[in-house]
């Protein structure tokens, strides 16, 4: 045998044929390898270990998962969906591996656990870390939970933003005005953004949108906006819609801004937990990073929202501004009422149908999810334009949407972002029904926003809940309550079980 002959068989000894199983893992980047396969016994790769898949020029940490069984040959090695994407290896590629490089940075995330304070140098090592894809999901875990429970002073809520903000793409515009707004969640069906930014974009205001997609909710603002158009859009993308529009509504992730917060809210969304600190540096990033000069944030109070006290607002209140400030962004916290949802629709689809009906100007739209657009829109109207008198404002925005321009605004926004469509209807639907006569009391957000979610929302975007009371209503017996929407009988079933256990998720005070 030849020297290049036994140098090939050396070389295809040390690489894998690389194999997509279309084993979808989320974000986890995922290298899948027999146990018995060459690579695992001479490089004594473990389950769970970190592991640098090489290909083509290009490096990617992958967390690998070991296989037992015909899944692969010995000398194959599958990647996970997330994994595969972004190594983009050609048809016949092969790959070799080694020990990924310890992550120094870990060593500062001990140290937050420990309880001590970290500096602007050493988010700045976290965050390049973590959006290089370098921690497991168990040591993003550690950071969220260190980070967790008012563990974060205010200099490190600034010191966090910054790091977030310079780990992505930034945007800027020529106008000095630049509008955007946040809701901090908590409160079913509360889908104004999809109103306000037609509405404000028609008046002539610049609104570039990034939303998020849902953490701990059955839908966030790009879930509901992906029924009805493509949010998945690039920087230059984005631009360009925003140039011809005036503004947009895109997931945050696929514009690159502040790539780091989309990390945390995956965990975030595991754990169903998110801190104060956590949240103003989550929502500050993505406006700071997306040019926004005007920023208002809904803060809804009640006993079921996620924030539950006045005085728990007030605090995140005076948090979000002076951490706005040190950016020299200028941020209006309203707290507005959290005590029931908002619309009728729970879900991506549900919530999709109302925002249609409200800028549709539909006679049986959701009169409160109307009212709230408009003061939201009106309070940032009047902020950027230095408008003392609110109620011209709400008069102003009021007529953009009863005149019809903001429902044409939203449509050629739709179209400008890939194409507008119509949300559909799930195959199974379940009324709960009132068992007497009685007045509709208090409704709990969180309890009716799990219903929506073992019914399949947001994952599945024609499920969830759709409200058929509203608190001081009067029922009578058979009347419904909510009505739950699912695509699949096991999923309807997950859901009616939760509803049996919990019966006063719709509190009814029969006479």
């Amino acid at each position: 045998m030849s020297l290049l002959e036994r140098t090939a068989l050396t070389t295809m000894a040390e690489t894998c044929l690389l194999r997509r199983l279309g084993i979808d893992t989320g974000d986890e980047r995922v290298l899948f390898l027999r146990s018995d396969s060459p690579i695992c016994q001479s490089e004594g790769f473990s389950p769970r270990a970190r592991i640098q898949v090489h290909v083509g020029g290009r490096d990617l940490v992958t967390m690998l998962d070991v296989v037992h069984g015909d899944l692969l040959a010995t000398d194959e090695a599958g990647l996970s969906e997330a994994a595969w994407c972004e190594l983009a290896p050609k048809p016949g590629d092969r790959a070799s591996f080694s020990h990924a490089p310890s992550v120094e940075s870990l060593g500062l995330i001990r140290r937050k656990i420990h309880g001590h304070e970290l500096d602007d140098e050493q988010f700045d090592t976290i965050m390049a870390d973590m959006v290089k894809h370098r921690y497991s999901s168990v040591e993003l875990a550690a950071f969220v939970s260190a980070c967790s429970g008012g563990r974060l002073s205010q200099r490190e809520v600034v010191s966090l933003t910054r790091s977030m903000v310079a780990g992505g793409a930034r945007l800027h515009w020529t106008r000095h005005i630049v509008v955007d707004k946040h809701c901090i969640g908590g409160l079913p069906g509360n889908r104004t953004t999809l109103i306000v930014v037609p509405i404000l974009t028609s008046l002539g205001m610049l609104m570039p949108k990034t939303s998020s997609r849902a953490i701990t909710s059955p839908a966030g603002t790009a879930d509901t906006m992906e029924t009805l158009a493509p949010v998945n859009l690039d920087v230059l993308s984005m631009q360009r819609v925003v140039e011809r529009t005036g503004g947009c509504v895109v997931w945050g992730q696929s514009a690159h801004l502040s790539p780091a917060d989309d990390v945390l809210i995956r965990i975030e969304r595991m754990l169903d937990v998110e801190s104060e600190g956590q949240l103003v540096a989550s929502v500050l990033s993505k406006k700071v990073a997306a040019g926004a000069s005007h920023v208002i944030v809904d803060i809804p109070v009640g006993p079921t929202a996620k924030v539950r006290t006045p005085g728990e607002a007030q605090a995140l209140c005076a948090l979000m501004t002076k951490v706005a400030d040190a950016f020299g962004v200028r941020v209006r916290p309203l707290v507005t009422d959290g005590t029931a949802p908002v619309g009728r629709g729970i879900g991506p689809a549900l919530e999709a149908h109302d925002v249609l009906a409200v800028l549709r100007g539909e006679h049986l739209c959701p009169r409160d999810l109307r009212e709230r657009a408009l003061y939201l829109a009106a309070q940032l109207y009047a902020f950027a334009n230095d408008l003392e008198d609110d109620q011209k404002a709400l008069r102003i925005v009021t007529h953009a949407l009863d005149s019809g321009a903001a429902w044409s605004q939203f449509v050629t926004i739709c179209e400008e972002q890939g194409g507008m469509r119509t949300p559909g209807k799930a195959a199974y639907q379940q009324p709960i029904e009132a068992t007497a006569q009685g007045v509709v009391g208090i409704i709990d957000n969180r309890r009716l926003a799990k219903v929506a979610k073992l019914a399949g929302a947001p994952h599945v975007p024609l499920a969830g809940v759709a409200l058929e009371t509203r608190p001081g209503q009067t029922v009578s017996r058979h009347d419904p309550l909510f009505v739950i929407h699912a695509e699949t009988k096991g999923q309807l079933a997950y859901a009616m079980a939760y509803v049996a256990e919990h019966p006063g998720i719709v509190e009814v005070k029969y006479s």
